[in-house]
């Protein structure tokens, strides 16, 4: 499989031959003795059915996430969906990033055989510790997710988007609690690379997609149009930090997303919030500076986070308000 990672992450459907994208992808595609079982129906993806299941081979069972495209001779789509594929197999191969494993590109129905991490969905995982901490004794190991379980988990997301711009000079464009895979440990992986593949399309359609990216996680200069930069994803991360010490809280709860630039541009940033040590608050504001060349640089942010791992508190976050999702799109802007 180490044959496509020499191929460049800026490799789309105008650069490249369907053939040469097929023999590219050919190490990748599902050998004939691995048997997907168990599949449900999950939620319904920009291409098609996404759904939950196992992926069999030689004895042994691994969980998956498994991306297919709907039924139908949408060619176009289907080239898409055949590039997005390419370019996961280009891009995922750091230990911080979602993990893809096989493909089918070759024959209906294309899907794509991501690696699951289970309990998953990092800003669910904040919910639920929310009521978990309410209703169950704070000293249950378990349970423990404290301001140095945030350190831990932020270095992670870090190393992996430094990773993909080091590596790849790629913008992630989408950084957020929604878009990272939490797992056993605390590991964490970043997914959600939808904007930044769209973002380094031709197709105007699909371009437009990497701007579909809610307001209240965006950098100034990604509000007003201006070109993304890596440092657009430092102030997202910013944004992640918040979300983290919070337990999922939308960003700007007393803000409407129109009124976030006007606001940013007279110098308002959120305040610290409850349990948030001053070194963890300081790193925040430090990512949203306005001036992107003034924020820090993500291998500069894991050095922060190392030097101040000491300094975070251990004991367990307790937010006592529960989260209701439809009050929580409605703040977080989420609402179409």
């Amino acid at each position: 499989m180490s044959e496509i990672c020499q191929q460049s992450v800026s490799l789309s459907a105008a650069s490249i031959s369907p053939a040469r994208v097929q023999e590219a992808l050919r190490p990748w595609e599902i050998p004939g003795e691995c048997v997907l079982e168990g599949l449900e129906f999950w939620q319904t993806g920009r291409y098609g059915p996404i759904c939950n299941g196992l992926l069999k081979r030689d004895g042994a069972s691994t969980a998956v996430v498994v991306k297919s495209l709907r039924d139908g001779p949408n060619r176009p789509e289907a080239k898409e969906f055949v590039e997005w594929v390419l370019f996961h197999a280009t891009v995922c191969k750091h230990e911080k990033l979602v993990r893809m494993l096989f493909c089918q590109t070759k024959r209906l129905p294309m899907y794509l055989v991501l690696e699951a991490y289970s309990p998953g969905n990092l800003l669910h995982f904040l919910w639920t510790f929310r009521n978990t901490m309410r209703d169950s004794d704070v000293g249950d190991p378990v349970q423990h997710f404290s301001e140095r379980s945030v350190f831990l988990v932020a270095k992670q997301v870090a190393a992996g988007l430094d990773y993909l711009m080091s590596e790849h000079r790629l913008v992630h464009g989408d950084v957020a609690a929604r878009n990272i895979l939490i797992g056993p440990g605390l590991s964490a992986r970043v997914s959600g690379l939808g904007v930044a593949f769209a973002g380094r399309q031709t197709d105007p359609a699909i371009r437009q997609r990497a701007a579909e990216v809610p307001l209240k996680w965006q950098a100034p200069e990604r509000i007003m149009k201006q070109p993304t930069i890596d440092r657009s994803d430092v102030w997202s991360f910013g944004i992640l930090l918040y979300e983290l010490i919070t337990l999922g809280s939308p960003p700007y709860p007393e803000l409407e997303p129109q009124s976030v630039l006007p606001q940013l541009q007279r110098s308002y940033r959120m305040r610290r919030p409850e349990d948030c040590g001053g070194p963890l608050h300081d790193l925040m504001k430090y990512c949203w500076m306005w001036s992107f060349k003034d924020r820090p640089a993500f291998s500069s942010i894991m050095k922060l986070l190392d030097s101040y791992l000491y300094l975070a508190a251990t004991k367990a976050l307790c937010i006592s308000e529960a989260i209701d999702i439809y009050e929580y799109n409605k703040k977080a802007g989420l609402l179409s």
